[in-house]
Protein backbone atom coordinates (compact mmCIF):
# COMPACT_ATOMS: atom_id res chain seq x y z
CA UNK A 1 0.00 0.00 0.00
CA UNK A 2 1.48 3.76 -0.49
CA UNK A 3 0.94 5.22 2.11
CA UNK A 4 1.79 9.42 2.29
CA UNK A 5 3.04 9.86 6.02
CA UNK A 6 4.10 13.33 7.28
CA UNK A 7 4.21 15.55 10.85
CA UNK A 8 4.93 18.62 12.24
CA UNK A 9 7.81 19.05 14.73
CA UNK A 10 6.48 17.42 17.51
CA UNK A 11 5.20 14.28 16.24
CA UNK A 12 8.35 14.25 13.85
CA UNK A 13 10.34 11.43 15.99
CA UNK A 14 7.12 9.30 15.95
CA UNK A 15 6.86 10.19 12.14
CA UNK A 16 10.56 9.07 11.60
CA UNK A 17 9.47 5.54 13.63
CA UNK A 18 6.46 4.89 11.40
CA UNK A 19 8.35 5.60 8.70
CA UNK A 20 10.70 2.63 9.30
CA UNK A 21 8.03 0.31 10.91
CA UNK A 22 5.71 1.06 7.68
CA UNK A 23 8.63 0.15 5.12
CA UNK A 24 9.67 -2.90 7.25
CA UNK A 25 5.53 -4.15 6.56
CA UNK A 26 6.44 -3.59 2.79
CA UNK A 27 4.61 -0.39 2.28
CA UNK A 28 5.70 2.35 0.17
CA UNK A 29 6.11 5.21 2.27
CA UNK A 30 6.00 8.80 0.82
CA UNK A 31 7.42 10.82 3.35
CA UNK A 32 6.32 14.67 2.87
CA UNK A 33 8.30 15.82 6.00
CA UNK A 34 8.90 17.47 8.69
CA UNK A 35 12.81 16.52 8.12
CA UNK A 36 13.65 17.46 11.83
CA UNK A 37 12.79 18.28 15.35
CA UNK A 38 12.67 22.38 14.43
CA UNK A 39 9.36 24.65 14.83
CA UNK A 40 6.88 24.28 11.99
CA UNK A 41 3.42 24.87 11.07
CA UNK A 42 1.70 21.25 10.45
CA UNK A 43 -0.69 22.77 7.96
CA UNK A 44 1.63 22.84 5.21
CA UNK A 45 3.01 19.05 6.15
CA UNK A 46 -1.05 17.98 6.18
CA UNK A 47 -2.38 18.85 3.71
CA UNK A 48 0.65 17.54 1.02
CA UNK A 49 -0.03 14.39 2.03
CA UNK A 50 -4.28 14.59 2.63
CA UNK A 51 -3.94 15.89 -1.12
CA UNK A 52 -1.71 12.76 -2.08
CA UNK A 53 -4.61 10.66 -0.95
CA UNK A 54 -7.37 12.52 -2.62
CA UNK A 55 -5.79 12.28 -5.85
CA UNK A 56 -4.99 9.05 -5.33
CA UNK A 57 -1.97 9.05 -5.54
CA UNK A 58 -1.70 7.27 -1.55
CA UNK A 59 -3.72 5.05 -0.71
CA UNK A 60 -3.69 6.13 3.05
CA UNK A 61 -2.16 9.07 5.07
CA UNK A 62 -0.98 8.89 8.80
CA UNK A 63 -0.59 11.98 10.47
CA UNK A 64 1.40 13.50 13.58
CA UNK A 65 1.35 15.97 15.94
CA UNK A 66 1.18 16.96 19.18
CA UNK A 67 -2.20 16.08 19.71
CA UNK A 68 -3.15 14.62 16.64
CA UNK A 69 -6.23 16.97 16.50
CA UNK A 70 -4.35 20.09 14.28
CA UNK A 71 -3.29 17.55 11.73
CA UNK A 72 -7.23 15.70 11.72
CA UNK A 73 -8.42 19.30 11.05
CA UNK A 74 -6.41 20.25 8.16
CA UNK A 75 -6.52 16.60 6.34
CA UNK A 76 -10.78 17.46 6.63
CA UNK A 77 -10.16 20.37 5.22
CA UNK A 78 -9.28 18.31 1.71
CA UNK A 79 -12.43 16.77 -0.35
CA UNK A 80 -12.03 13.15 -0.10
CA UNK A 81 -10.90 12.92 2.73
CA UNK A 82 -11.93 11.25 6.04
CA UNK A 83 -9.64 11.47 8.98
CA UNK A 84 -10.20 10.57 12.10
CA UNK A 85 -7.48 11.09 15.63
CA UNK A 86 -7.58 7.34 16.46
CA UNK A 87 -6.72 7.10 19.98
CA UNK A 88 -6.73 3.40 19.98
CA UNK A 89 -7.13 0.01 18.00
CA UNK A 90 -11.05 0.12 18.19
CA UNK A 91 -10.90 3.74 17.02
CA UNK A 92 -9.22 2.83 14.24
CA UNK A 93 -10.61 -0.14 13.19
CA UNK A 94 -14.03 1.74 13.39
CA UNK A 95 -13.25 4.91 11.31
CA UNK A 96 -12.62 2.25 8.64
CA UNK A 97 -15.20 -0.04 8.51
CA UNK A 98 -18.01 2.64 9.44
CA UNK A 99 -16.67 6.02 7.64
CA UNK A 100 -13.84 4.76 5.05
CA UNK A 101 -11.41 6.82 6.28
CA UNK A 102 -8.68 7.33 4.73
CA UNK A 103 -6.24 9.34 7.08
CA UNK A 104 -5.34 8.35 10.15
CA UNK A 105 -3.82 11.01 12.58
CA UNK A 106 -1.73 10.18 15.86
CA UNK A 107 -0.68 12.00 18.99
CA UNK A 108 3.47 11.95 19.34
CA UNK A 109 2.83 13.46 22.64
CA UNK A 110 0.49 11.13 24.12
CA UNK A 111 1.20 7.64 22.17
CA UNK A 112 4.15 5.51 22.50
CA UNK A 113 5.48 3.75 19.46
CA UNK A 114 4.32 0.36 19.94
CA UNK A 115 0.97 1.80 20.63
CA UNK A 116 0.83 4.08 17.62
CA UNK A 117 2.35 0.96 15.34
CA UNK A 118 -0.95 -1.29 16.12
CA UNK A 119 -2.89 1.64 15.66
CA UNK A 120 -1.63 2.20 11.99
CA UNK A 121 -1.73 -1.79 11.56
CA UNK A 122 -5.04 -2.03 12.36
CA UNK A 123 -5.70 1.34 10.22
CA UNK A 124 -4.49 -0.19 7.21
CA UNK A 125 -5.93 -3.55 7.68
CA UNK A 126 -9.38 -2.52 8.51
CA UNK A 127 -12.03 -2.60 5.44
CA UNK A 128 -15.29 -0.49 4.72
CA UNK A 129 -18.16 -2.15 5.81
CA UNK A 130 -20.17 -0.47 2.87
CA UNK A 131 -24.05 -1.13 3.12
CA UNK A 132 -25.48 1.43 5.54
CA UNK A 133 -22.18 3.31 5.90
CA UNK A 134 -21.95 3.83 2.27
CA UNK A 135 -25.13 6.17 2.19
CA UNK A 136 -23.74 8.25 5.01
CA UNK A 137 -20.01 8.45 3.21
CA UNK A 138 -21.87 9.61 -0.01
CA UNK A 139 -24.05 12.22 2.43
CA UNK A 140 -20.18 13.44 3.41
CA UNK A 141 -19.19 13.31 0.01
CA UNK A 142 -22.18 15.86 -1.02
CA UNK A 143 -21.76 17.77 1.73
CA UNK A 144 -17.98 18.51 0.51
CA UNK A 145 -19.25 19.57 -2.79
CA UNK A 146 -21.70 22.30 -1.18
CA UNK A 147 -24.87 20.41 -2.17
CA UNK A 148 -27.40 19.25 0.13
CA UNK A 149 -27.55 15.66 1.43
CA UNK A 150 -30.69 13.45 0.98
CA UNK A 151 -31.61 12.47 4.56
CA UNK A 152 -33.06 8.44 4.44
CA UNK A 153 -34.72 6.68 6.67
CA UNK A 154 -33.12 4.41 8.74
Amino acid sequence: MRIALASDHAGYELKAHLAVALAAAGHEVVDLGTDGPASVDYPRYAARAARLVADGEAERGVLVCGSGNGVAIVANKVAGVRAVNAHDVAEAAMARRHNDANVVTLSGARLAPDEADVIVATFLAAGFDGGRHARRVEQIAAIETETTATETPA
